[in-house]
């Protein structure tokens, strides 16, 4: 298992075909003021690699685009519709189809509220994902190593808790709902980028 740091682009047929793992680091919670900084992702197979972009990014990329872009490829996060927004805002792509841990958690852990991804890590694993690097500067000119072990273990076990929760799924008979809010998250990522974040349009109650 290694971690590959790259320079504004993946690599051209680092990854295998099939499923991606995927997650973003950026300055801040703010899409549009907050710039994309890293992207992570992995195939599975037990390598993570980490696309780093500069403070003067164009954001061109078109081997992580046509990753990203790929209809075949099924895509998952862990809060996917932070990352969705962040990618479709910097890259000018739809990182879809989606599969969302975090949805799926909330839809089958309702034993719980915890649904963070080191609490998931720590149930459906029994590992330890340490969060100590989330609020640390993304932006600098050279990432550390723990960032890049943090960066890296955001994407190292969505396969493994994927194949668990659309089991959990399954057997709660939550499978087809699950994946009409999948299905929604590239929307409701669009409806953050254009200023609708917080609000919920379906309620009764006015803007």
């Amino acid at each position: 298992m290694a971690v590959y740091l790259h320079e504004e682009d993946l690599p051209e047929g680092v990854l295998a075909p099939g499923t991606v793992a995927i997650d973003t680091e950026t300055m801040g919670l703010i899409t549009a003021r907050d710039r994309l900084c890293v992207v992570q992702i992995s195939d599975g197979r037990g390598d993570e690699h980490l696309v780093r972009f500069g403070v003067d990014s164009t954001y061109d990329a078109p081997n992580l685009k046509a990753v990203l872009a790929d209809p075949e490829r099924l895509k998952l996060y862990h809060f996917a519709r932070f990352d969705l927004a962040a990618i479709e805002h910097y890259l000018g792509v739809t990182a879809a189809p989606v599969f969302c841990t975090k949805i799926a958690s909330k839809l089958v852990r309702t034993y719980t509220d915890r649904h963070g991804l080191k609490d998931l890590v720590r149930e459906l694993l029994g590992k330890e994902v340490s969060k100590q690097q989330q609020s640390s500067d993304w932006g600098a000119a050279e990432l550390t190593d723990a960032q890049k072990e943090y960066a890296a273990s955001d994407v190292r076990h969505l396969h493994a808790m994927h194949e668990i929760l659309v089991t959990r799924l399954a057997r709660e008979n939550r499978t087809e709902l699950a994946q009409a809010c999948f299905d929604f998250l590239p929307a409701r990522a669009r409806l953050d980028l254009a200023g609708w974040p917080e609000h919920d349009i379906f309620s009764h109650e006015a803007a």
